[in-house]
């Protein structure tokens, strides 16, 4: 009976928006490495929440990040994950994450995470 009310939530396509707090996530580590663990971060962020193990980050998230420098990463960052079948079909996953920034916030105060529409 247990097996029966536990459904895979991996197995639906959805893309959502989300606010990361970096600052917290890299708070004590040394400066040389502030904008590449940020990015680590980002990926282990967007394991956690989407569930799927391959994690693909674009360039323009990557360009977001650094855009500061290695020492000053923004201290928030607005992030759309989408988790979107895989269509190599020698890959282990069937499923793979993409992370991709927000353009155009302002401020992050009162945003919550949205489900986004897939066909945009």
């Amino acid at each position: 009976m247990a097996n029966d009310k536990k459904r895979s939530a991996i197995s639906q396509v959805v893309t959502r928006e989300y606010t990361i707090n970096i600052h917290k996530r890299i708070h004590g580590i040394g400066f040389k490495r502030r904008a590449p663990r940020a990015i680590k971060e980002i990926r282990k962020f967007a394991e956690k929440m989407m569930g799927t193990p391959d994690v693909r980050v674009d360039t323009h998230l990557n360009k977001h990040v650094w855009h500061k420098g290695v020492k000053n990463v923004p201290f928030r960052i607005r992030v759309r994950l989408a988790r979107k079948r895989n269509e190599d079909e020698d890959s282990v996953h069937k499923l793979y994450t993409l992370v991709t920034v927000v353009e155009g916030i302002e401020s992050f105060k009162g945003l919550l995470t949205q489900n986004v529409d897939v066909d945009e």
